[in-house]
């Protein structure tokens, strides 16, 4: 029960992680580049990373809950 909370919980804030490490990295990366091409492919890396550790994070805590509780 605590562990699906908890990954319901990661499903919901980590896509807004990832949106805002896009954000955040495109906006400070699209400076440094003449071509638009390469700022939105590490801000995309940076996205999906992010979203990744966040999902892991959110299963690490679900199982570590799980276990106490």
């Amino acid at each position: 029960m605590i562990f699906t909370l908890v990954l319901l919980i990661g499903l919901f804030f980590s896509p807004i992680a990832g949106l805002m490490a896009f954000l955040i990295t495109y906006h400070e990366y699209q400076r440094h580049y003449a071509d638009k091409q390469q700022p939105l492919r590490i801000a995309l890396e940076a996205a999906f990373f992010t979203f990744v550790f966040f999902m892991i994070v959110s299963a690490v805590m679900g199982l570590f809950l799980t276990r106490i509780y």
